[in-house]
């Protein structure tokens, strides 16, 4: 199935193409940009009014982007100074207005990796001075409605997102398949335990954990539960699953399918798993009323009822053993953001 580009890379090559307009009058028809891991997509780009260039995002064959065939604007403006590249939210792009994501209130929403990935592009034209990008997507506001962005505070229209700048279609059927075909080669290299994880940030950060580099480690993207049970089917002895504290409470409410479209409960999950180790109903009101996980993980942090994260591994534990009637041992590590282990069930 064919990929897809990312705002990300849509809004990063319409900055470079702008850049390179700004430093040296050439207006392109197509310019190439990297993800951070280096692979390079080629963009067509058009030239707009008011020196704006745009790029029109292509989902490929993922037919549930709400994003698709919109345009995504970037205009590049020299500022006094060097060093710094600062962004400014223009019409249809969100801004930040609620504490607890990865980008700090009042800045535009444009996530991290699209930000370095906009950076590159935009060095490349134009090395050392600072630099002012403004994204707009008109349209955005109204698009925003059928996202998450007004329940996280996002106001005023879209994120900019990506991490690895590409969009993946998702076909479940094949991605189930590979599942288990990886599952098989896995099994055939000769592991009887397999380190199961979301997706690749999560790889790297349970690597690093268990100073791993052998090749039991798999990417369950939302489907933890069928992974689970292809690791029995399989004769694996053991699973550890490592994954962020986002994912893994779903796990902890029962869900073994993470998609936010079907499973969430992470607020009650978290809530009850408090109020059984005896918080007040002042911080339960605030873990409820968070507006995302990672705003939860820093006022449990701010409490004394770190320990809960031990106590939520142990129950992500139980279900999984529960849902394979204990077959294999399952273990937990839960993660936060930087990839801070926050609590994990006892390994034998």
């Amino acid at each position: 199935m064919r990929e897809g580009f990312t705002t990300g890379t849509c809004a990063a090559a319409a900055a470079k193409a702008s850049a390179i307009f700004l430093a040296h009058g050439e207006i392109s028809e197509f310019v190439t940009v990297k993800n951070l891991e280096g692979r390079e997509f080629l963009l067509k780009v058009f030239h707009e009014e008011q020196n704006f260039f745009s790029v029109i995002k292509a989902s490929g064959d993922d037919k549930g982007d709400i994003t698709n065939g919109i345009k995504i604007f970037a205009r590049v403006e020299i500022l006094e100074g060097s060093g710094e590249i600062f962004f400014e939210a223009g019409e249809g792009v969100g801004v930040v207005t609620l504490p607890g994501l990865k980008i700090p209130v009042g800045e535009p929403a444009i996530n991290p990796v699209p930000r370095k990935m906009i950076e590159l592009a935009v060095r490349e034209a134009i090395p050392e001075k600072n630099i002012k990008v403004i994204i707009k997507i008109p349209g955005g506001e109204e698009i925003a409605k059928k996202t998450f962005n007004p329940r996280l505070g996002i106001k005023g229209g879209l994120s900019v997102l990506g991490t690895t700048g590409i969009v993946k279609p998702m076909n479940e059927k094949a991605l189930l398949d590979s599942l288990t075909l990886e599952l098989n080669m896995i099994k055939s290299l000769g592991f009887e335990e397999v380190y199961i994880t979301f997706g690749g940030t999560g790889e790297k950060f349970l690597r690093r954990i268990f100073d791993l580099a052998s090749r039991n480690v798999i990417q369950a993207e939302n489907y933890i539960g069928y992974v689970l049970d292809e690791a029995v089917r399989l004769n694996f002895n053991r699973a550890t699953i490592c994954g962020h504290a986002g994912k893994l409470l779903k796990v902890a409410a029962g869900s073994f399918n993470t998609h936010n479209k079907i499973a969430d409960g992470r607020r009650e999950a978290l809530c009850t798993h408090l109020a059984l180790a005896g918080a007040d109903n002042e911080l339960i009101k605030k873990i409820f009323n968070s507006n995302t996980t990672s705003e939860a993980i820093e006022i449990i942090d701010a409490s004394n009822f770190n320990f809960v994260w031990n106590n939520i591994a142990k129950i992500i534990s139980q279900k999984c053993q529960e849902r394979i009637f204990n077959k294999i041992q399952v273990d937990a590590v839960i993660i936060d953001n930087n990839g801070k282990i926050l609590g994990k069930s006892v390994r034998n």
